[in-house]
């Protein structure tokens, strides 16, 4: 989703005493009494009611629920926005009935343009940062915080939930979803959407369907087999709906074999609520609409954030007998129906002041566990304090902050941007923004009795200066992305690469850590003596690097995309880019112009099921760092596998710590299918997170979905599970699976 304005922060101070002086002295509004019907009984079911008050409802009511009434960020307050809270899109309620209007914000890892009324969100690591964790209990708490906060700040629904998988490592937006494999991000997207719903938020699960590049995203023409489509991307999808319920479903720009997915009857009709009798509500990508009928029977109930086609247009269809009554009132229930089921009515939304801060333990908790250890040559980490008498740390405006990810992901930072002059921190849509964190600081705090030299890393000479002679050299190095954007490839930018090489020439001891949403290519990988993966680190990242750094924590995440060594490796090397007639609209884009949309150009996915770590493996080809891995201060090894067929295969085996640290190993299970199947040599099935004390072991015991050992049968339009031989692996990452077993199902 798009949205151009974002908003200056307020210094620190400001905010503070704002705080303080608004926590008791906010006037509200006098309350009004609360409508009263037979739908306000509680005891009925959400789809009951749903049916009391489409009853209730003139068709010109209907039809607002429809639509959203323009971007009341940038909008000047009118009759119709003034209820609401000045987010990114507003459907207006039916006050009459005691149905509020629904007020929606980006959230994919925080609150977003919260700088504009004074009340900062947590900005928590990037969603990649917490797949890394493959922790469904993080997740969930990742998701009732951002709920928490969207409802202090007067919201009642959320735009995150991106669950697109990473086809392609460079697209812009890889560090808002959740890794490769689509049962690890539909098992988390689940879990962050439950957690949501918990604050009586209602959920969102984005960008369906395979939206999986940015460039040219409203023209895109994605081609694709059913069969690979529901393996791969749509499997995350189907998963995080039916274990996460959420409220909505968002549609994405692109189109998909022909249609757009915002008109596509067999994305949103076919499969999402037939199939996955999914009952709540699709709302469009903003300006991802362009029809009222076709939209209308394929399945789009809300239009967001205006009404090109879902007011006047959709009325004379309406009258004209082209859209049924019937339809209308389908999608009316489906919005209500979120409504009630997710609590938005029975407990209205009410503004107050937030602790910015409160926050912070969750972000560094989750991004202390999803911090991924690459490499650690000679136990080169964790650092002593105590045995360290100077230390160089060189680049990425490490003494000052933390690069966040951009577009309608980004979160204001408390304060505004840590790298502008103060006062002049503003924070604009596709540009650079650091949060306040600063790694120089943990640093210092870490080692009291070291001397901490900061060197800009600028300039390779001038690094390596720096490094020469220092007990070690700590590297941070970044790599921005933001919606709206690709990458045209996985190198760092602004020549790190030598900076770093030059480092570790001077210094054998030198420590990369890296600040990226998106995987990178490391020429110099052989060169350091440990690298630390950080991602998108949140607002207090410097802390969660340091503890890790100093073994505070020990490391526990593990990668949720392939690392390749070149993009030459990937399914596509060359990212299919648009010609300049399909790039993006002009600003004064009409319906009709919408209607027609951009002229489309042709990404055939024909790589189909064959994502990430599967393609690899496929294809025979060994990449950087493989799916899963991550490194340790501890070690674990695996022994006793045992596998049992039933209605679920059971695979149970020993985890044991025989290193001198506490530890948490993630165990991941992956399952290779018959040969007919004619699929990748594996695929992930199962994974648990074991946390285990120095010579402790542990029983584990997973259950495997049926689903997820099947493959998807076109003529039967189902699932199948194949008869024959199963083999199932388990292990410590995707190409280091040391126990081997297998079981024959019928």
């Amino acid at each position: 989703m798009k949205h151009t304005a974002l908003h200056a922060g307020i210094p620190v101070i400001l905010l503070l005493t704002f705080a303080c002086l608004t926590r008791f002295a906010i006037a509200q509004p006098p309350q009004k009494p609360h409508p009263t019907g037979p739908w306000m009984n509680t005891s009925l079911s959400p789809d009951e009611r749903a049916d009391l008050v489409v009853k209730e409802m003139t068709v010109d009511e209907k039809v607002a629920l429809l639509h959203g009434v323009g971007m009341p960020t940038d909008d000047p307050v009118t009759p119709e926005n003034a209820p609401s809270n000045r987010g990114v899109g507003y459907a207006v309620g039916v006050p009459r009935l005691g149905i509020p209007g629904i007020d929606m914000s980006d959230a994919a890892y925080g609150v977003r343009s919260s700088g504009v009324n004074g009340r900062y969100s947590t900005a928590l690591p990037a969603n990649v940062a917490a797949a890394s964790s493959w922790d469904p209990d993080a997740a969930y708490e990742y998701g009732a915080l951002i709920g928490r906060e969207l409802r202090a700040q007067g919201f009642n629904m959320t735009l995150g939930g991106g669950a697109n998988l990473t086809r392609d490592p460079r697209n812009g937006r890889t560090f808002e979803y959740l890794g490769e494999d689509p049962v690890l991000a539909g098992t988390l997207v689940a879990r962050l959407i439950q957690g949501t719903q918990s604050q009586n938020v209602i959920g969102d699960l984005k960008h369906y369907a395979l939206n999986d590049q940015e460039s040219g995203r409203n023209a895109v023409d994605i081609t694709i087999s059913k069969r690979a489509a529901r393996e791969s991307d749509l499997l995350a999808f189907e998963i995080g709906v039916e274990k996460g319920q959420p409220g909505a479903v968002m549609c994405s720009y692109n189109r998909v074999n022909g249609d757009f997915a915002c008109e596509n009857k067999w994305l949103l009709t076919d499969v999402l609520k037939k199939t996955w009798k999914f009952p709540g509500f699709v709302v469009s990508d903003w300006g991802g609409t362009h029809s009222d009928v076709k939209a209308s029977a394929a399945g789009l109930d809300n239009e967001q954030p205006g009404r090109f086609f879902y007011e006047k247009k959709f009325k004379d269809a309406l009258d004209a007998g082209k859209i049924p009554q019937s339809e209308l009132d389908d999608h009316v229930h489906r919005i209500l129906r979120s409504m009630f089921a997710d609590g938005v009515i029975d407990h209205p939304r009410q503004r107050s002041v937030i602790d910015p801060f409160a926050g912070f333990e969750t972000a560094r908790k989750i991004e202390e566990s999803g911090i991924v250890l690459l490499k650690n040559e000679k136990a080169a980490l964790p650092l002593s304090a105590a045995k360290l008498k100077t230390i160089a740390v060189i680049g990425s405006h490490s003494d000052v902050g933390m690069i966040s990810g951009g577009g309608s992901a980004q979160v204001d930072p408390i304060g505004g941007n840590a790298i502008k002059p103060a006062g002049q921190g503003a924070t604009h849509w596709m540009e650079e923004i650091w949060f306040p964190t600063s790694p120089l600081k943990a640093i210092q705090a870490r080692a009291p009795h070291a001397t901490v030299k900061y060197d800009a890393g600028t300039d390779p000479v001038a690094a390596a200066a720096a490094a020469k002679g220092a007990d070690v050299a700590i590297v941070f190095a970044y790599r921005w992305a933001s919606e709206g954007m690709d990458l045209k490839d996985l190198t760092l930018p602004h020549n790190q690469d030598a900076i770093i090489s030059a480092v570790a020439e001077a210094n054998p001891h030198t420590i990369v850590v890296l600040e990226t949403g998106n995987p990178v290519t490391m020429p110099w990988v052989d060169k350091p003596a440990a690298i630390l993966e950080a991602w998108f680190a949140g607002s207090d990242g410097a802390n969660a690097v340091g503890n890790v750094l100093f073994g505070t924590v020990n490391p526990s995440g593990k990668l949720v995309n392939t690392f390749p060594r070149s993009e030459a490796d990937l399914p596509h090397p060359t990212l299919k880019m648009p010609p300049p007639a399909s790039s993006g609209f002009d600003g004064a884009a009409t319906p009709e112009k919408w209607a027609a949309g951009l002229p489309p150009f042709p990404v055939a996915y024909d790589e189909g099921v064959k994502v990430g770590y599967k393609w690899y493996d496929a294809e025979n080809k060994k990449p950087l760092f493989p799916f899963g891995f991550g490194l340790s201060y501890t070690t674990y090894r695996y022994s006793g596998l045992q596998v049992t067929p039933g209605e679920k295969v059971k695979v149970m085996f020993t985890v044991a710590n025989t290193g001198p640290r506490e530890g948490t190993e993630i165990a991941e299970v992956y399952a290779s299918l018959p040969a007919a199947a004619q699929e990748p040599p594996k695929r992930l099935v199962a994974f648990t997170r074991v946390k285990l004390n120095p010579g402790e072991k542990k029983s584990v015991t997973v259950e495997i979905e049926p689903k997820y050992l099947s493959i998807f049968d076109e003529q039967k339009d189902d699932w199948s599970l194949l008869p024959g031989e199963y083999g199932i692996m388990v292990g410590g990452s995707s190409d280091n699976l040391t126990l081997k077993g297998s079981v024959n199902l019928k």
